[in-house]
This record gives structure tokens, sequence and C-alpha cells, in this order.
């Protein structure tokens, strides 16, 4: 396992979370799940202040958070502030019909932002709730380990990596799996990725097998 990825797993085990379905990388910069970060701030009795609104306006919204971490002695107590921000169209995007809930993506981000400031994770992994950043800006995302391999465009291949993943985690069965990683379009999708990002969406639906009882209650074929 990588360096950075080792440290990640041994921050994540102390909260009862594992490194596999948690945490997948962007060229090269580790990402981890809204709904992760959220089960680790109750895991951690963090609490959260009342939200300060810097602006508010129809398309954007910025949001200063702070979180309370509670210390194992008295006075021992960390506290952590973010801001939260999102502009629709310029680093949160909305397609077609779908609403801008511009207030709902500052908080998630500006509380995301502050818990992994608070369990030690800030600068090894961001958020998923940053992926629409990514996109807008275009940047050369950050390496968290020096052995990364340049990968392709974000869109190209981490929006495909995220559903398959967000599919992968839906799939309740391990018959559901399987059908899932050998159905022709899964596939074909796979077949676009590099190599090392067709290996990792492989290893991850394997963590979701055995998640689910795999091999001592699997009917028929692996999805491996």
């Amino acid at each position: 396992m990588r360096t950075a990825d080792k440290q990640i797993a041994d921050i994540l085990v102390r909260y009862g979370e594992p490194f596999g379905g948690n945490v997948w990388r962007v060229q090269g910069t580790a990402v981890i799940y809204h709904k992760t970060l959220e089960r680790i701030a109750a895991q951690a009795g963090i609490v959260f202040e009342p939200p300060t609104v810097i602006r508010a306006e129809r398309d954007e919204a910025v949001i200063l958070v702070t979180g309370r971490l509670p210390g194992a002695k008295p006075g021992t107590e960390r506290v952590e502030w973010s801001m939260g921000e999102a502009l629709v169209n310029v680093n949160y995007r909305v397609s077609g019909k779908q609403a801008a809930y511009v207030y709902a993506m500052a908080e998630k981000r500006g509380k995301d932002r502050v818990i992994l400031k608070l369990i030690e994770l800030h600068g090894l992994v961001y958020s998923e709730e940053e992926a629409d950043e990514f996109r807008a800006h275009q940047i050369p995302v950050r390496a968290v380990d020096e052995d990364f391999e340049e990968a392709p465009a974000f869109d190209e291949v981490t929006e495909a990596e995220g559903d398959l993943k967000r599919r992968i985690d839906e799939a309740a069965t391990i018959n559901a799996v399987t059908d899932l990683m050998l159905d022709g379009a899964t596939q074909a999708v796979l077949a676009t990725m590099p190599p090392s990002t067709r290996d990792e969406v492989r290893d991850y639906a394997k963590a979701r097998l055995v998640a689910l009882g795999w091999p001592k209650r699997a009917g028929r074929r692996s999805a491996a």
C-alpha cells in the first residue's frame, strides 16, 4: 500500500471505517465520500457551531463552519474552522432542470473540510464534494504520494469510476454485484479506463462481495 494510503487507512480504522470502499483517487489525489465523513464525525463526537453566513445569493453561498472535537481530558478539546463555498456554474455544476442547492452544498463542503482537519486527514484526502471544483478549474490535482500515475482528465475517468462505485455500493446481493461487473456495458466502461483505475474498481467490487459474505454465500460466478 502507498505511504499516503497507509496513513489514511490508519486514521480511518480509528473510527471503524475501512480504506476500501470509502476512498478512491482522482489523478493521484485521494478522495473520500461525504457520507463516510458524516459517520466519522458522529463516531468522534464532533459538534458543529451554528454556521455563519458570509454570502447569501440565489446562485451563491459562502458559509463559515466551526467544529469542536472533544478531548480525552478537560482542556484538550480541539477547534477548527473552514469556509464552504458554492457558486453555480463556477465551482458547483447543475445540469438540465436539476435544482441548485447552493446552501446545502456550501454547508457540506465546509463541514467536510472541518472534519478532515479535526481527524488529521487534511492535506491527505479531499471530500467528494470538492469534485465540482476539480472540474470547474481543471487544476492539475496535487498528488498525495510520489508514485502516482498520470491519468486522463477528471471528467473522462472519474465520473465513470465514481458512477460504477456508487452502483456497486447499491448492489444488495452477491449476484447483483456479479451481474453488474459482468454486464457488457460495465465491461465496455472498464475497457476505457487506465489499468490502475480499472484494477481499483475491480478491487472495490471484490471488497463489496466480501462485505456481502462472498465466497461463503456465493450462488454463482465471481465478479473478478
